[in-house]
């Protein structure tokens, strides 16, 4: 390999897709990371996670210094990279057509000499299947076909004008380009071996590629509700969701990425390419605030046939495939070096099959948003939601794994039953608001229990705060939820005694830890990890709810402040103000989004108070 790789910081990368799978693009121009051809699909190029065997596609001047600078075409999902030399500038555009057209996987890479002349090195290292296969290629009739050496078929087409050489599993060509010059590459995935995309003129083919795909996002976005402060954000987090979804199912990934460490060196290394039913009910919040009722209308028809598919509700999986199936058995690659050398590098996620009590809530509070606020649900699909309301009014008592899957013992923990109160709370007034025959004097009476349980018995005295779980005193961020989820009033006291708790323990100015253990304490895992973002921005909101309106958009604008160089969030920062974790994660934009939403709401009702109208 004539080119030395090595790693880029996790927030070098921007984000493209084509609501189908992902990539992701240094700000050197190289795709260090890609799923062919879906987001929980094998990688082809895997750099990310090994330097040497995951595979790459790199775009760089070949002599001289360059200075690189990397933007989103604002409002669509269109990256640019730059290239800044003392002899001119370069232009990189990439992008997805998207999947709903194409109907297969195909990456456009248009590169524009804006001034001067260049000598470009274009290097292209396919490992398919995790890195485990290398590959073949050749040429038939004028477009290079790449072929993975493995027993599974993969395999694309490779178009431009350009001619390649292919030696030492490298796949590269030179070309000298100058002011005006245009150079077109499109992969193509090769599902039926025909050459279809070579129908007419490659540069026509990316040009109108382009011209759709730009007009498909900024006609996405233009629908959104959200205006004022804070809209380009906004904007850029609802598009990454987008991107996070799947075009064919209606589901949502986690993140968009798998193996990338919570801690540099650490274990916590985890797949998050898969539909976690809390993630997707938060991002369907999110898309709910910004009036895009096809997405959750979408996600509602997803989890309705998971519904019809299992018999009980203890049947429900705490994540699936994005095409709802269940195979996602827990392997290591050991072939994988990971990021920086943080191994293990998982694929699957072994968390899928525990008991988690929280997730019932957050479907049952999601889907009463989605019936109050963009159509009514059927009655049918009543009827298939009252068994998980009965199911958590029989089961709300039991330990579990709680919201962050811990894999040591299981416990009681508080935000399972704040997220069980939610789901009785949310299923009686969906049974009112629709006179929905139910069996609601058994509903409120459990309901009540929770209540009485969670604030009598998850109340430390000596913490003056409700404690991770039953017997513990152990602070959690997760307690942020409960005045979110209206359990109680951001005002009563015993909340606001936990918030100044968490302040004090947990948080390092709008940098928010999800937990500390205490001394010998375990979640099952060894190594520390960051500050966990999208508890900021839970705790933004709580400040907003609480009064504290100029203390919280402060703290906002702060954590803007922790964005890559374009608007996107990783699952985790640490102290350094590196970001850590799978990236982009869904559950940090859709925190951003949520926070945003609500300050803007706060801001307008303060300056109605004072007669001014005025949002800014």
């Amino acid at each position: 390999m004539s080119t030395t790789k090595n790693y880029s910081p996790i927030e070098d990368y921007g984000l493209i897709g084509n609501l189908n799978t992902t990539a992701l693009v240094s700000k050197q121009g190289s795709i260090d990371f890609m799923p062919f051809s879906r987001f929980d699909s094998p990688t082809v190029f895997g750099a990310l996670l090994d330097k040497e065997k995951g595979g790459f596609f790199s775009i760089e001047v070949k002599d001289g210094e360059v200075n690189h600078k990397q933007l989103y075409l604002p409002d669509t999902a269109v990256l640019l990279t730059r290239y800044h030399t003392k002899d001119g500038i370069a232009e990189l555009t990439d992008f997805m057509p998207l999947a709903e057209e194409e109907k297969r996987l195909v990456l456009v890479r248009k590169l524009k000499i804006i001034k001067g002349k260049h000598t470009f090195r274009i290097e292209i290292n396919p490992q398919f299947n995790y890195g485990k296969n290398g590959f073949t290629a050749e040429n038939e009739n004028g477009v290079l076909v790449v072929k993975s050496k493995g027993e599974e078929r993969s395999a694309f087409q490779l178009h431009s004008e350009l001619n390649f050489n292919i030696e030492n599993n490298l796949i590269w060509a030179e070309v000298e380009l100058e002011s005006k010059d245009e150079l077109n590459i499109a992969l193509v995935a090769d599902e039926e071996s025909d050459n279809r995309a070579k129908t007419k003129s490659l540069e026509y083919y990316a040009e109108k590629s382009f011209e759709k795909t730009v007009r498909f996002w900024r006609n996405w976005i233009n629908k959104s509700t959200y205006s004022g402060r804070w809209q380009d954000v906004v904007n850029r987090s609802a598009i990454t969701l987008k991107l996070l979804s799947s075009g064919k199912y209606g589901s949502t990934v986690a993140a968009a990425t798998f193996g990338l460490p919570e801690l540099i060196g650490g274990e916590r290394n985890w797949d998050y390419r898969f539909t976690w039913i809390r993630d997707a009910a938060f991002t369907m919040y999110s898309f709910l605030q910004l009036g895009y009722t096809e997405e959750a209308r979408r996600f509602i028809s997803w989890i309705q046939q998971r519904s019809l598919e299992i018999e009980s509700a203890s049947d429900l999986k705490l994540m699936y495939r994005v095409d709802g199936s269940t195979d996602l058995r827990e392997i290591q690659l050991k072939h994988l070096e990971g990021y920086k050398k943080s191994a293990p590098v998982r694929i699957g996620n072994g968390a899928f099959s525990q008991f988690q009590l929280d997730i019932y809530g957050e479907l049952v509070d999601t889907i009463y948003i989605y019936n109050k606020n963009a159509e009514p649900i059927s009655y049918e699909f009543w009827k298939s939601l009252m068994k998980f309301i009965d199911f958590v009014g029989e089961n709300w008592k039991e330990k579990d794994r709680g919201i962050w899957e811990v894999r040591d013992d299981k416990r009681e923990f508080l935000i399972s039953k704040v997220m069980s109160w939610v789901a009785l709370d949310r299923g009686i007034l969906i049974a009112e608001d629709r006179s929905f025959p139910a069996p609601l004097e058994r509903w409120r009476k459990t309901r009540n229990e929770i209540f009485n349980d969670v604030f009598n018995n998850f109340w430390s005295e000596k913490r003056k705060a409700f404690v991770q779980y039953r017997g513990g005193d152990t602070l959690d961020a997760s307690a942020l939820l409960i005045p979110l989820v209206r359990m109680l009033s951001p005002k009563e006291p015993r909340w606001i005694s936990t918030l100044r708790a968490i302040e004090e323990e947990l948080v390092t100015d709008s940098l928010v830890y999800r937990y500390k253990l205490e001394d010998g304490g375990s979640d099952g895992f060894s190594g520390e990890e960051g500050t966990f973002s999208m508890c900021s921005f839970w705790y933004i909101e709580c400040l907003a709810k609480s009064g504290e309106m100029d203390k919280a958009i402060l703290y906002f604008e702060k954590m803007l402040g922790y964005a890559n160089h374009v608007g996107l969030y990783s699952e985790q920062i640490s102290l350094k103000g590196e970001l850590l974790g799978n990236f982009p994660q869904a559950f940090t934009h859709l925190g951003l989004i949520s926070a945003a939403h609500q300050l803007r709401m706060l801001m307008a009702q303060n300056n109605m108070l004072k007669g001014t109208g005025r949002i800014n």
